[in-house]
């Protein structure tokens, strides 16, 4: 049964795999091989779960592989196989299938016919692992990719300009959910001494022992799950992203937004479940977060003109219905709800172009008012007060810059002095002092007590620059990497280890952000001066470029392909439990390094190619 569950990982692996070297103008062979893959998955699916309940159901836990350790600190790649992880998975190879079969015609003759297929079976992969996983460091590897495809699959159309600033807007909302994750493995690794299992969690002396005595750090981890749930399954109130996650292709709607991708931050709420059963104030305050969600988002649907958009709220309402399911301890209520809102959501999506044709033809000929709607009970007063704020869904998009972006971008604008000049002849000697200080021991214990967090202050200093400005591509690039090693030598100074465990970090950004830095030169030999004032739409002249600069910003950003992706989760097991504004700050670096370098690549390599387009995009990110 263990050869099986790596199965599962390896089969998606090997299709996606193969699915990259196939010629790009074959679009037979392309689709074969996706469906063919799946259905292999869903085979074997079927078969395991089947023999597997035949066997009585018993829960399955793999400790597979041991990627690093050290004395304090093991990080472990570790699977689990339960009923949540069986509907999961059943139900994901069920409709991934039926929509590659879908795909195989609805995209004919598409110019990125292979990238969507190539897209498609990556996401599975992710899928797949966070179903599977049994720990929180291999969720957060499937949770990775899940992201990155998504950016992918919504800026499909990338000579496009909306679809490609939607990508980058759910970028940022998931990159949110993304420090959540690293924020609770932080806490983890404080409370229980260790990295925890799945499986560990459902023993509630374990549980109840530590949280006894820890009770702030408890409630601290539940509600960073609740935050990544939040924003990858678009409660409030990151709502908004959903709908205008539909700018890509129909199909990548119905199988990410409609079914899967969007129920994994129920998958998180009923995988950690054990841990925060017994706090009934954040059991409380999920199903209160569900209960506002479906009834505001059942509001705005209702007045949406568009069908994608009226389906994408009306499953963010179910999906508040589920959280709440979820608080009150129904399980298998909410997995049977996640199978029917799943399967429905993905039959409207892929039906919802002939539905629009439909509703044109019922409209001209047999349209009828509906006689009686709950709204009729409401003074007309509110009832007007109310469809004016469902039609601007509540402002909820506009919160979201007022309260987070903006104030960031205004800090950002601050720091308009930090040139390319002033970075060398300040923070550079700045970094070199200080790192000779620490190493000949020429500190104070005060200055060592509140260094790391100035140190770390610097970095975010950096990144915000590089967040915010627009003018030269190749400073962007420099301050992310720059605020990396200002945060590895905040934490080297916060805790004594070995110094290997910081190169182990820094070693993905300083190949990746060297990577990046030869494709820039290139461009700029090739196609003169840049900025980030205007979208670039690079990648149908420069593909190889694209794609290379593409990696090295997953590498910049700590995405599974390098060893910092284990380093960011080590370096954070060093700042201690007590010192949240330094883990604040470090965390909010990750958030905006994050979103700096995507907005860089989806400046150069996407939306309208500059030579044949004069759209310009000065409003958003």
């Amino acid at each position: 049964m263990n050869l099986t569950l790596h199965l599962f990982i390896w089969v998606p692996i090997f299709g996606f795999l193969v699915s990259l070297i196939l010629p790009k103008k074959n679009e037979t062979l392309i689709s074969v091989t996706a469906f063919s893959t799946l259905a292999i998955q869903l085979s074997l699916a079927t078969g395991f779960i089947a023999y597997w309940l035949f066997r009585g159901a018993k829960t399955i836990q793999i400790n597979d592989l041991i990627l690093f350790k050290n004395e304090e600190y093991v990080f472990q790649i570790d699977f689990l196989f339960d009923k949540i992880t069986a509907v999961y998975l059943l139900v994901g190879a069920i409709l991934t299938f039926m929509v590659t079969l879908y795909s195989r015609y609805y995209l004919h003759r598409e110019a990125g016919y292979k990238r969507f297929f190539n897209t498609t079976l990556f996401f599975y992969v992710g899928y797949c692992v966070t179903t599977l996983s049994g720990n929180l460091e291999t969720l957060f590897i499937g949770w990775e990719i899940l992201g990155i495809s998504s950016f992918l699959l919504i800026s499909f159309y990338r000579e496009r300009y909306l679809p490609v600033k939607n990508a980058v807007k759910v970028f940022s909302i998931y990159r949110i959910g993304d420090v959540g994750i690293i924020l609770a493995m932080w806490a983890s690794h404080h409370l229980w001494g260790q990295n925890i299992t799945f499986s560990q969690l459902n023993n509630a002396e374990l549980v109840h022992e530590h949280l006894q005595t820890h009770s702030i750090i408890g409630v601290f981890i539940s509600l960073m799950f609740l935050l990544s749930a939040t924003a990858k399954s678009a409660q409030l109130p990151f709502s908004s992203w959903l709908p205008r996650a539909m700018e890509g292709p129909t199909p990548s709607s119905a199988i990410f937004y409609g079914s899967l991708s969007v129920h994994i931050g129920v998958f998180l709420m009923l995988r950690t479940f054990p841990f925060w059963e017994n706090q009934t104030s954040v059991r409380i305050l999920i199903a209160g977060l569900g209960l506002l969600t479906a009834l505001v988002a059942t509001g705005i649907a209702r007045v949406q003109s568009s069908v994608k958009s009226q389906i994408a709220y009306a499953s963010i309402a179910q999906i508040g219905l589920i959280f709440i399911e979820v608080s009150l301890g129904f399980e298998k209520l909410a997995l049977f709800h996640f199978a029917g809102n799943a399967f429905l959501r993905t039959y409207q999506l892929l039906v919802s172009p002939s539905v629009v044709s439909y509703l044109i033809r019922e409209q001209f000929y047999h349209f009828e008012p509906r006689a009686h709607s709950i709204e009729r009970l409401l003074p007309l007063k509110w009832r007007n007060t109310l469809y004016v704020l469902c039609l601007k869904e509540w402002n909820l998009d506009s919160m979201l810059y007022q309260y987070l972006w903006n104030p960031m971008k205004w800090a950002g604008n601050k720091l308009n002095f930090l040139n390319g000049k002033r970075l060398m002849a300040y923070f550079v000697p700045a970094f070199g002092i200080s790192y000779y200080l620490i190493n000949e021991n020429q500190m104070n214990a005060t200055a060592l007590h509140w260094l790391p967090v100035v140190f770390a202050g610097i970095g975010l200093v950096l990144v915000f620059k590089s967040f915010t400005q627009r003018r030269s591509i190749r400073l962007s690039w420099i301050l992310v990497i720059m605020n990396h090693f200002w945060i590895a030598l905040a934490i080297s100074l916060n805790e004594k280890f070995d110094s290997f465990e910081s190169v182990l970090y820094l070693s993905g950004i300083m190949v990746a952000g060297l990577i990046g830095y030869l494709c820039l030169q290139r461009l700029f030999q090739q196609e003169g001066k840049m900025t980030l004032n205007r979208f670039q739409g690079l990648s149908e002249n420069n593909p190889k470029i694209a794609l290379i600069f593409l990696l090295a910003c997953l590498g910049l950003t700590g995405f599974p392909i390098t060893p910092t992706f284990i380093g960011e989760d080590l370096i954070f097991s060093h700042i201690h439990e007590d010192q949240f504004l330094l883990a604040g700050i470090v965390s909010l670096s990750f958030i905006l390094d994050g979103l700096a370098v995507i907005r860089i690549y989806a400046r150069i390599f996407m939306g309208p190619n500059y030579r044949t387009h004069a759209t310009f995009s000065n409003r958003y990110f």
